[in-house]
């Protein structure tokens, strides 16, 4: 049996629009998919076939996805070009399993812990991408370029700020999972919790 694994996908955008209501704002939807099993290999295994896609052939037990736009309000004065306003939106998307079918009461309880584990690691990555967020909106607020009569150049900095910061947080998200993933790491303690072991 393939382990599954807790997965965070990432996409991002940028708009550029004249006007613009400041600041940031998140939304967030949380999907579910049902399993059904009667010991906890056969829930890890449900999940193993039904979860969400990562990758080509492997199915995660949750994910964390999320987009991001970037609304960007630019003004020209005496041909320098500054940032007027920045609105972001981050659009969370959970998916996690839910058990569909009867489950004794010790299974119940492992499946409980195992669920907040789980819910603990998705929310993780949701709290790096709103950590991304607040940094993207620092870095491009108060940006002013001179000379810059038409803000092409604006806008390229204010692209390579946003682009800059997505790394960076990206990188965070990764590290997480490599700590999480690692053998003898947390989402094993998790799936071998839920198993009895």
């Amino acid at each position: 049996m393939r382990l599954a694994v807790l997965a965070c996908l990432v996409a991002i955008g940028a708009l550029y629009a004249p006007q613009a209501s400041a600041g940031t704002r998140v939304l967030v939807q949380t999907r579910s998919y049902d399993i059904a099993g009667n010991s906890g290999a056969a829930l890890i295994e449900a999940m193993d076939s039904k979860g969400p896609k990562h990758g080509f052939m492997t199915h995660a037990i949750a994910q964390t996805a999320y987009t991001v736009d970037w609304e960007l309000g630019v003004i020209q004065d005496k041909g320098s070009c500054r940032l007027k306003q920045a609105n972001g939106t981050l659009h969370l998307f959970y998916t996690f399993p839910r058990v569909a079918s009867p489950a004794t009461p010790a299974l119940k309880k492992r499946w409980d812990r195992f669920f907040a584990g789980v819910r603990a690691h998705e929310q993780t990555h949701g709290r790096i991408a709103r950590q991304m967020m607040r940094a993207t909106e620092r870095s491009i607020t108060g940006l002013k370029v001179a000379d810059d009569p038409y803000c092409y150049e604006t806008r390229r900095e204010a692209r390579r700020r946003i682009q800059a910061a997505y790394a960076e947080y990206e990188a965070r998200q990764n590290a997480f999972d490599a700590r999480e993933h690692r053998d003898g790491g947390h989402v094993e303690h998790l799936v071998a919790a839920l198993m009895g072991r």
